[in-house]
């Protein structure tokens, strides 16, 4: 009889702690996400807020606009502040939004109705990710007239269905251009030219003097904020040793060497002139002179 009292008092003590928990759950009031952002580079797409949870959880939706809401495995009553929805944003071009919901930690039922939650901005992979730097070559022809910029197109966090990873051409194919930015090594004055080729072909600089060049990703379909990529690091083609001919060219050297001849001409004329003037002169004073008496 005493042993089936006390386990009718654990069978009530019980329930009433489960009562408790259930009321508590239903009117905490858990904060919502705060600084929520999206944060992409080459397709590789993080959700991101704050602060990072205590005794709650954050869930995320995402979807396109007009379209239902979807949910990630790792991205459901997360302690984590972000999320990485690299692979769910299937459509590049549609643009997306998200809730970051606040609820209880897993296993934890709730009761509530609406969970707390923020609202992201808009977001579109093919018009918002941040293209990042990209890596190039320099070969200068063997006649010098002709410098060549091999870039290497940007690899992203994306595969094709052979799970091979697809490079920013691959995505952006014909949007996607290149701006060069260059200069003279020991000058500050640039120049820029805007390529649809990978292959950059300058044929307008000086032979044999060395140029310092930057490369990064143009995308004219976007906003002007949001065209450009980052800016590469800078490299220098060699200062090479160029002959006369190279630097000033054969139609101006031969127009020099004219110009001497005649100088010399000129001043070799004046000489002889002057010679015989004198020559002159000293005889004109001979015939002036009376002859002597014999």
């Amino acid at each position: 009889m005493e042993s089936y009292r006390e386990t009718r008092l654990h069978m009530i003590v019980f329930l009433i702690g489960i009562f408790f928990t259930r009321a508590c759950v239903s009117e905490i009031t858990f904060p919502k996400a705060q600084n929520v952002a999206w944060s992409s580079i080459n397709f590789k797409t993080l959700l991101t807020w704050s602060p990072k949870p205590t005794n709650y959880s954050y869930t995320v939706e995402f979807y396109q606009i007009g379209q239902n809401r979807e949910r990630t495995p790792n991205c459901i009553r997360s302690v984590e502040n972000e999320c990485d929805l690299t692979s769910e944003l299937k459509d590049l071009k549609a643009t997306y939004s998200a809730d970051i919901l606040s609820e209880p930690p897993r296993g934890v039922n709730s009761d509530l109705i609406e969970a707390p939650h923020t609202t992201s901005d808009r977001f579109s992979p093919y018009n918002d990710t941040v293209i990042g730097r990209p890596e190039f070559e320099i070969e200068v022809s063997s006649d010098k007239r002709k410098t060549t910029l091999l870039v290497k197109d940007v690899p992203t966090a994306l595969f094709n269905e052979r799970n091979e990873r697809l490079t920013i051409r691959d995505v952006f194919m014909d949007d996607l251009q290149y701006k060069v930015i260059y200069r003279k090594a020991k000058s500050t004055g640039k120049k820029e030219k805007i390529s649809k080729s990978s292959t950059i072909d300058l044929t307008d600089l000086d032979r044999g003097v060395s140029y310092c060049f930057n490369v990064q990703a143009y995308l004219a379909h976007r906003k002007v904020d949001k065209q450009l990529g980052e800016l590469s690091q800078t490299k220098c083609s060699p200062e090479e040793d160029s002959s006369i001919f190279e630097q000033y060219g054969v139609g101006v050297i031969a127009i020099a060497i004219l110009i001497i001849i005649l100088a010399v001409s000129a001043i070799i004329i004046i000489i002889v002139l002057c010679y015989k003037r004198r020559n002159n002169a000293k005889n004109t004073e001979k015939e002036g002179q009376p002859l002597n008496d014999v």
